[in-house]
């Protein structure tokens, strides 16, 4: 019986161990325990996230929560340590790359036990970022790395990864979006807007949220630029509190708070265009061949600019204008469905660690 433990450091995190969870509850002489490094109480992770996703809520919480990046990595891999002292363990999935995920990794690998990365091999070539940081040391201790498509793989091997490590086996993100596709349930927020006719606004970006300024100047060309179009942005946090404060026009940017993920994949799936800061979204819109401007000069995924339906502009807004006009006059780019973005990457990791 093969003990896999699946580690999750943020609510993105349960979106793509979802299927994995799925693939292994299949799967005989495997079983497997899901451990989050946060608290149970943790407000990120709403009611109704697990039912959404049709996941139990982890068997374990590490208990974790706090701001400053070393003291979290210190305290998860104390937590860590003490969890896998008590459960036996064969096989440890770290997702992303997160601070709490690279404590994970070095736990894991102290410990002498697999490990195994699912998103590997993706690089912002910044050293100065901390989520880069955390990918070097994450991929280079890792005995399997699970990649999205060619670009990562190559990245992984012109590193030193053996070849033997690296399997190419797609966006796991397609797993989800493919098992609940029939399952979307259409937002209170779209009353009265018709399908296909709105845009759809996320941010979260700290970087983008501390210039003020340059975030108005954004904010302006969006509204510029969409007219009449509804903009619905669904926001959390800080975001949500940052755009309140600015005041902005109600015919401009429909502010709503965060949605449940059953709600987000259909405003998202739905819409004419999105402009967002996250890559997760932008890889979705991909998949939903929904035109896309991610606010970032780089993407973890660049077949979603060489391939799919997303196009960066940094954080310019004069780009993120022009941009924008092209795609709400229908002339953007045409796209295609990335090498195995086919909604079985799942399987073909549990057959992986089976063998």
């Amino acid at each position: 019986m093969k003990n896999i433990c699946l580690f999750t450091g943020a609510r993105p995190n349960f979106i793509k161990v979802a299927p994995l969870i799925r693939a292994i509850e299949r799967t005989d002489n495997c079983q497997y325990q899901l451990v989050y490094a946060g608290t149970a109480d943790d407000p990120t992770l709403e009611a109704s996230l697990f039912d959404d996703l049709q996941i139990s809520r982890p068997d374990v919480f590490l208990g974790v929560d706090c701001e400053n990046l070393n003291e979290l990595t210190g305290r998860v891999m104390a937590e860590f340590e003490r969890y896998l002292e008590q459960h036996t363990t064969d096989i440890v999935i770290v997702v992303d790359d997160l601070a709490s995920t690279m404590a994970a990794a070095i736990v894991a690998k102290k410990r002498g036990l697999r490990l195994a990365h699912l998103v590997a091999g993706t690089r912002s070539f910044d050293i100065n970022m901390p989520k880069e940081i955390n990918r070097l040391v994450i991929d280079g201790l890792s005995d399997l790395l699970f990649t999205a498509g060619v670009g990562s793989s190559s990245i992984a091997t012109r590193e030193g990864a053996e070849n033997h490590k690296i399997y190419m086996v797609g966006n796991i993100l397609m797993d989800t979006l493919r098992y609940n596709h029939d399952r979307w349930t259409r937002p209170a927020c779209l009353d009265g807007v018709e399908d296909g006719r709105y845009l759809v606004f996320t941010l979260n970006r700290k970087a983008l949220l501390a210039d003020e300024d340059n975030l108005k100047r954004m904010l302006s060309a969006i509204s510029e630029v969409a007219g009449d179009i509804p903009v619905v942005a669904p926001l959390r946090g800080r975001a949500y509190d940052l755009l309140s404060a600015l005041h902005l026009p109600s015919s401009a940017i429909h502010l709503t708070s965060s949605l449940s993920y059953l709600d987000f994949g259909y405003l998202t799936s739905h819409a004419m265009g999105i402009i967002t800061d996250s890559g997760n979204v932008a890889e979705e819109a991909t998949f939903n061949q929904v035109p896309c401007i991610t606010l970032n000069s780089y993407t973890e995924h660049i077949e979603t600019v060489k391939q799919g339906t997303n196009v960066l502009v940094g954080e310019d807004a004069d780009k993120l204008r022009e941009e924008l006009q092209r795609m709400v006059s229908g002339q953007w780019k045409t796209s295609s469905l990335p090498d195995r973005w086919d909604g079985r990457t799942a399987e073909r990791i549990v057959q992986i660690l089976m063998n």
